[in-house]
């Protein structure tokens, strides 16, 4: 008993061999634990720095103690225990004499370290110069690092990473010490907003992807996200049923509608399920983040899509429409929507009308509603036709003015002339109003007294015209225009100044395949062709050389005069050869009744010319 309470250090170390007992000094020795025998303590041995221990007695107590502690290695990894953390460092305790200091923002992306934790850590040097250890836990990550991210991604495991910083198309994170790319698209189900939010925060990941080569990693936290909704998605959509009322929040709004979030599970308001009446953008009914009922209208449980509606929580404007409205009625209303074949007019929120494009004017041409109306007008109509059941309405515009088609022959008689508008320009011909609702067609042909090849070289779609009015056609609204004969036919001056069969002057103006055009007095103008242009001497005239022309023919129905130079000479040929056929024939009348006198004398006589002639005398 004595001795164990002399010597008490040495009580933990039971493998070491007892010293001989001949070493051991009969001198009660000074324990270092004066509470356990206070008065057989020697202090003024221990203040005077005296030997209170045998050299063997000290040694056996270092190798006791020194088999307390850890053996370390440096350059080594080994686990240590959080003793104390403060904002600059942490204390790990990794069973050695001394405990090591570790800066803090190593563990930055473990926001929830806490003193008990164990560690990996990376021995640097057992002691420094102060005599300190030195640890790393970045290095200790770093050894390890590639082996457990494979690991991790292999077991499809979910791991903590520290958002370090925002980089082109996505952020960085700290994974094991490795620093992995995280896509813009992969941090969360719903559009991110601030990217800047997530610096410096630590979220769990998982590793979608691996480059071995390159080293390269990527990781997603959607991926978990979509995981969880996934198993909330099954739950919640077991529970739907059509026509249930849900609760949820305005997650994404896009120009097709409304995602609204159910808890875990979106859902899609479309556009028209929103609003009884037209919207052109939901944020004109809904707006971000605000909680609304819902209806479920729809739902498919293989593709996991769920409609919507928010409208159908309110009762149909249809329902509460005024039901001493009846046809014949004029109603008040604005346009929200044009199309070719007619405008919607809102009379009230979510009861429309369609005022069809032939209701618009009482003109029979074919309009496009664009013409009369634009979204936004404020506009009179009658109730054409109105079914409450289908919810349908017509409407008219052209009901609310008089027809002029009913007195058309009173203010229109054939023969009159008016002032016309040009709506539209054809290849046939022109569409002119003398009013409002009443058009006319004015034919080519009835342009000008001169050919034309299209209308369009005379009037312009808004151009005022004169006409007058050639007939109509009651029954189809249809009138017969002219303006032509506003003026004297030119054609009638023509045929007076250039007869057929009279010669002119007229210059070459221009050569064409078949011909010539020539130029004649004024602005009149004439063709010849080819075979007739050739002059006296076989040649073919050029351009800008004057000829005398005959006129050969006039076509009255193609306003062209027919032309030729080269009867100009021939008649005059024919002419003289006619007029000696015919002394010829007087002649040969005279010499024959000459004849019928002869007698035999004179031909005996003329038996005898004729030999002396056969013998050149």
């Amino acid at each position: 008993m004595a001795e164990e309470t002399l010597n008490p250090a040495v009580e933990p170390v039971q493998e070491q061999p007892e010293a001989p007992k001949a070493e051991v000094k009969e001198t009660k020795k000074p324990s270092l634990n004066a509470s356990v025998a206070p008065e057989d303590f020697d202090w003024d041995a221990f203040e005077g720095g005296s030997e209170i221990y045998g050299k063997n007695d000290r040694k056996e107590i270092e190798e006791a103690y020194d088999q307390t502690l850890s053996k370390i290695v440096e350059n080594e990894v080994v686990e240590g225990t959080v003793t104390a953390i403060s904002k600059r460092e942490v204390i790990v305790n990794i069973g050695y004499k001394s405990e090591g200091v570790i800066q803090a923002p190593e563990f930055r992306y473990n926001p929830d370290l806490k003193v008990g934790d164990k560690v990996e850590v990376y021995v640097e040097s057992a002691e420094d110069r102060k005599g300190q250890l030195i640890l790393s836990h970045k290095k200790a990550r770093a050894l390890k690092s590639w082996d457990r991210v494979n690991e991790a991604c292999n077991n499809d495991e979910i791991v903590k990473g520290f958002i370090k910083t925002r980089t082109k198309g996505g952020m960085i994170v700290d994974v094991f010490g490795i620093e992995a790319f995280l896509p813009g698209s992969q941090i969360d189900i719903k559009p991110i907003r601030d990217y800047d939010a997530y610096v410096n925060q630590t979220m769990d990941f998982k590793i979608v992807k691996i480059n071995q080569e390159f080293r390269n990693v990527v990781v997603s936290h959607k991926a978990l996200l979509e995981a969880e909704q996934e198993a909330r998605r099954a739950e919640l959509i077991s529970k739907l049923e059509k026509g249930q009322i849900l609760e949820g929040t305005v997650k994404n709004i896009t120009n097709y509608g409304v995602f609204v979030d159910l808890g875990g599970v979106d859902g899609l308001i479309h556009i028209t399920d929103l609003s009884w009446g037209r919207i052109d953008n939901p944020e004109e009914v809904v707006s971000l983040d605000e909680k609304i009922k819902v209806v479920v209208k729809e739902f498919d449980p293989s593709q996991k899509r769920i409609a919507l509606g928010y409208k159908q929580l309110t009762p149909h404007p249809w329902d509460n429409l005024d039901q001493n409205i009846k046809v014949g009625d004029t109603v008040k209303g604005k346009v929200v929507l044009i199309a070719d074949y007619g405008a919607f007019v809102e009379i009230e929120p979510g009861v429309e009308g369609l005022i069809h494009v032939s209701e618009m004017s009482w003109s029979p041409r074919l309009h496009s509603a664009q013409e009369f109306l634009k979204v936004g007008d404020e506009v009179e109509a009658q109730v054409l036709s109105i079914d409450r059941e289908n919810r349908k309405m017509s409407l008219g515009l052209k009901q609310l003015t008089p027809n002029p088609w009913e007195s058309i022959r009173d203010k229109y008689p054939v023969g009159s002339i008016h002032k016309a508008i040009v709506r539209n320009i054809t290849n046939f011909g022109v569409f002119a109003e003398p009013e409002d609702g009443v058009e006319g067609l004015i034919h080519i042909s009835d342009l000008s007294w001169n050919k034309i090849k299209h209308p369009s070289e005379m009037v312009s779609p808004g151009d005022e015209i004169d006409v007058v009015i050639l007939d109509f056609d009651e029954a189809n609204h249809k009138l017969s225009l002219g303006h032509k004969q506003l003026t004297p036919n030119p054609w009638d001056e023509i045929e007076r100044k250039y007869s057929v069969g009279s010669t002119v002057e007229g210059t070459i103006a221009s050569l064409t395949d078949k011909g010539a055009n020539i130029k004649l007095e004024g602005d009149d103008e004439g063709f010849a062709f080819s075979r007739d242009l050739i002059k006296e001497d076989g040649k073919q005239p050029i351009v800008g050389e004057t000829l005398p022309f005959k006129v050969v023919e006039l076509r009255r129905s193609t306003r062209r005069i027919l032309l030729s130079h080269v009867r100009t000479y021939n008649d005059v040929k024919v002419a003289q050869v006619a007029a000696e056929a015919d002394n010829t024939k007087k002649a040969v009348k005279k010499i024959n009744s000459n004849l019928e006198k002869t007698t035999l004398g004179d031909i005996d006589a003329l038996a005898a010319l004729k030999e002396k002639l056969e013998k050149g005398e």
